[in-house]
């Protein structure tokens, strides 16, 4: 690039009735002062004036604790708010119907038009409360205490009335008083280091995985000692306490050594929040609401 004073060997010869250039010129070329087209002006000019008439008419400028509202009190909130309400008075009959009829019969077969409206509605309900513990599939992720809801294992009991409790006032939370509760004892200063090794190897013999024999045989009398009250003689647990099945390899913290070790001296303490706004001030869903995730739940496969 050069300036006027600099002359290129090919510089542009002006011509008569050429417009004035700017000053500036490229490898000989000058650039004319050309003034813009008067339709882009006026063009440029309404969208200044449609911009400032509308940061008068609608919420625009940012203030501390919001914006400035604008003439026409406009509210994309509202509008949203008002479809929203919309169609809860359009569904409110279904709800209604939802929270007032017996679980047992919400079913295909009996009400078939209120069971698929319960899985559609229990699939969102899910997808925005539950999934981020229970994973959006509803496989859990298990070594970190967020059951599988596919299986037919189950803590606390897999029926419909059973999933309905667990899910209106969780687990061990300190916000329900009907909260499902139950604690491991943590055997860490109660067994010693050799009956610690010996219980972690009985509870993987049972449950059929690989084990130690010589260690599993002396793990038994410690099992049946300071085990079996909750999770039975023959290790299939006790759903009223929460005790897990400890015979089917299905592991809520994983199944390996470490993982039963670690179980065993410390114990485990997951805990759920409710779900029901009737049952609990900590609450967020309606019973209507609480019932279909209930009904979705169950249909996954796993349901007793």
């Amino acid at each position: 690039m050069t300036d006027d004073k600099t002359k290129h060997p090919e510089e542009q010869i002006l011509q008569e009735g050429d417009p004035e250039t700017t000053g500036h010129i490229w490898d000989g070329i000058k650039e004319f002062n050309n003034p813009m087209p008067r339709w882009w002006l006026w063009t440029f000019y309404a969208t200044i004036i449609w911009g400032i008439g509308y940061t008068i008419a609608y919420p625009a400028w940012p203030l501390i604790q919001g914006a400035t509202p604008g003439l026409l009190g406009y509210s994309t909130r509202a509008e949203v708010q008002e479809d929203i309400q919309t169609f809860e008075e359009m569904n409110a009959p279904i709800l209604a119907r939802i929270a007032e009829v017996e679980l047992s019969e919400i079913t295909p077969d009996a009400n078939p038009d209120l069971y698929s409206y319960a899985i559609q509605g229990g699939a969102a309900i899910f997808a925005t409360w539950c999934s981020q513990c229970h994973g959006s599939g509803a496989a859990g992720v298990q070594a970190s205490g967020y059951p599988n809801l596919l299986d037919d294992d189950w803590l606390w009991g897999g029926t419909i009335d059973d999933i309905h409790f667990t899910i209106s006032h969780g687990i061990r939370n300190e916000d329900d008083l009907d909260a499902r509760y139950s604690e491991m004892t943590a055997f860490d200063e109660i067994l010693t280091d050799e009956e610690i090794a010996s219980v972690v190897q009985y509870v993987r013999n049972i449950s059929g995985q690989e084990a130690d024999a010589t260690l599993a045989a002396a793990g038994e009398d410690v099992y049946l000692n300071n085990c079996a009250s909750c999770h039975m003689d023959d290790g299939s647990g006790d759903q009223f306490l929460g005790a897990p099945n400890l015979t089917d390899a299905i592991w809520l913290y994983g199944g390996s050594e470490e993982a039963i070790e670690y179980t065993v001296r410390y114990s485990r303490f997951g805990v759920m929040p409710p779900w029901s706004a009737d049952a609990s001030e900590a609450g967020r869903l309606s019973e209507a609401e609480v019932r279909a995730v209930s009904v979705y739940v169950h249909s996954l496969g796993g349901g007793e």
